[in-house]
């Protein structure tokens, strides 16, 4: 599975680049982005080292990375990524958007086009892992078409898209 360019409506889903990190630190600046994943904003150095890193590819040839930058359409800048990491039975998926962009639906549309092109590529089953407390990110999972489970990880809820299975078979009608 290759990273290949997604449009949706507003948004273009651009394969990441390790040039993407200087601009990346900026839209990912907010120290509020880290409420529910823990950690702080990264510096231009350390996000390009990321970068190259995910770029580079997985080290694991059963498991592949796919990272993307979002940007308005019409407009210069980036406003955040989404990501999937697909494996030969699950693909995990995950998105922020940068604060001055969020609230305008750009997360539920970025997951919704990368849900679509991931069901393109005969991806099964999606997960995405969600602080039960982030309102915001389970809507986005929500729109997505992912339901939450009784799972959990990491103190997260395991939020999940099944298989796509055959149409189901008509039962007989009348008595």
């Amino acid at each position: 599975m290759h990273t290949e360019p997604i449009s949706t409506a507003r948004l273009e889903l651009l394969p990441l680049r390790v040039e993407h990190a200087g601009e990346m630190a900026e839209v990912l600046s907010d120290p509020a982005l880290h409420t529910f994943i823990g950690g702080s904003p990264d510096s231009p150095e350390a996000l390009r080292a990321r970068y190259e890193r995910l770029v580079a590819g997985s080290p694991d040839p059963s498991v592949t990375w796919c990272n993307w930058v979002l940007r308005q359409r019409g407009a210069p800048c980036l406003v955040g990524t989404v990501q999937a990491t697909v494996g030969q039975h699950v693909t995990e998926i995950a998105w922020v958007v940068g604060t001055p962009w969020q609230g305008r639906g750009y997360a539920s549309e970025a997951a919704r086009g990368l849900v679509a092109w991931l069901r393109e590529s005969s991806v099964p089953t999606i997960v995405a892992h969600i602080h039960p407390a982030h309102r915001a990110s389970a809507a986005v999972a929500a729109a997505a078409g992912l339901a939450p489970t009784d799972e959990e990880q990491d103190g997260e809820t395991r939020w999940r898209l099944g298989p796509v299975g055959p149409a189901p078979v008509p039962g007989p009608t009348g008595p």
